[in-house]
């Protein structure tokens, strides 16, 4: 159980590591004597990282002080699974007479496989698996990216599996650099799910060719690069981008930088203030994975190369809104080239 335990000075991007290696997706923030201090769900941390929060502060400010809890020989595991219900949690810790943590329970732990989750079934994705592949040359001289593959599975298998797992099953595949392959691949792959398969003539960017698109979706969808695999929860993404009205969502990855020399800062005066010595640095990267709104398609320009960072800017410009949805870092799997795709190999 200590798995998902915190303390309240451990730092934003420990307990999103921590988040990310349990399943129960909610930490309880306990003292040095395992008393309950409060939760803290990977919703607390990114409402944390979007309002500004460093990934090093501690998360004091981040979690629940009032948490849901049930009292040792005190419930019963129909009133547990009301309580796991009506307050839609996916985990309630359970303390005895000095709050102290000696358990939890979950949908699972009731005798429940079937927890009660939002299912992405009429869902679209799209993925964008037109381009060459240049960084993984030589396999993409023989194969299209998206074929390239990771132990017994492509890439592009891996990247519908996790939305398989989510609930989706009808997917959108641009097309253009050897295409033929990709889609004689599919047709001997025989899935049972929808694949369609939308043709450039010409490459048109990693948004262009969502332009033909236009009016088939009534809802907002997924669109992914071929290249990268993200573990997450797919349907909070979802809700995130509903929920907060967004036109577009993208996922970005925490990543740490840390600068292998001291660097120098200067006063005013051009003279020497002091030296940082091997100074770090937070940003959230771009990871290739969005929720769109059907109508940002009509802001693509027809038969042109443009790019999704293109289609981002003119969101903004339009006043629009443009969310963030940040993950961990150990989440994000770039696979397009070759030193990240070595260790997507260990990894998966």
């Amino acid at each position: 159980m200590k798995n998902i335990f915190v303390k309240p000075g451990s730092s934003i991007r420990h307990a999103m590591k921590a988040l990310d290696k349990t399943a129960e997706k909610c930490l309880l923030v306990v003292d040095n004597n395992q008393q309950l201090l409060g939760t803290l769900t990977d919703g607390d941390i990114r409402r944390s990282i979007l309002a500004g929060k460093s990934f090093t502060a501690s998360i004091k400010d981040s979690y629940s002080t009032q948490p849901t809890f049930l009292l040792k020989g005190q419930y019963s595991n129909e009133s547990a699974e009301e309580l796991l219900r009506n307050k839609k949690l996916n985990l309630i810790p359970v303390v005895d007479q000095d709050n102290i943590v000696i358990d939890y329970v979950t949908w699972e732990k009731l005798g429940r496989k079937d927890r009660p989750t939002r299912k992405l079934k009429d869902v679209k994705v799209v993925i964008m698996a037109g381009g060459r592949g240049a960084r993984l040359q030589p396999f993409t001289k023989v194969l299209p990216k998206p074929l390239v593959p990771i132990h017994e599975k492509t890439i592009i298998e891996h990247i519908i599996q996790r939305f398989l797992d989510n609930g989706c099953n009808d997917f959108h595949i641009t097309v253009n650099y050897k295409s033929r392959i990709m889609k004689a691949y599919f047709e001997e792959l025989n899935p049972d799910y929808g694949v369609h398969f939308i043709e450039e003539s010409e490459p048109l960017g990693t948004a262009g060719s969502l332009r033909f698109l236009e009016g088939q979706f009534n809802q907002p969808f997924f669109v992914t690069n071929c290249d990268i695999i993200i573990n997450a929860d797919y349907a909070s993404l979802f809700d995130f981008h509903i929920k907060n009205g967004h036109d577009v969502t993208l996922v970005a990855s925490t990543k740490e930088y840390v600068i292998p020399y001291g660097t120098c800062e200067l006063n005013g005066d051009g003279h020497l203030s002091h030296i940082n010595e091997k100074p770090k640095y937070d940003f959230l990267i771009n990871a290739g994975l969005y929720v769109l709104n059907p109508d940002v398609l009509d802001l693509i320009p027809e038969n042109t190369f443009y790019h999704i960072t293109h289609l981002i800017e003119e969101v903004i410009n339009r006043r629009k809104k443009v969310g963030v949805f940040p993950i961990d870092d150990d989440s994000w799997i770039d696979v397009g080239q070759w030193a990240e795709y070595k260790k997507a190999v260990e990894r998966l």
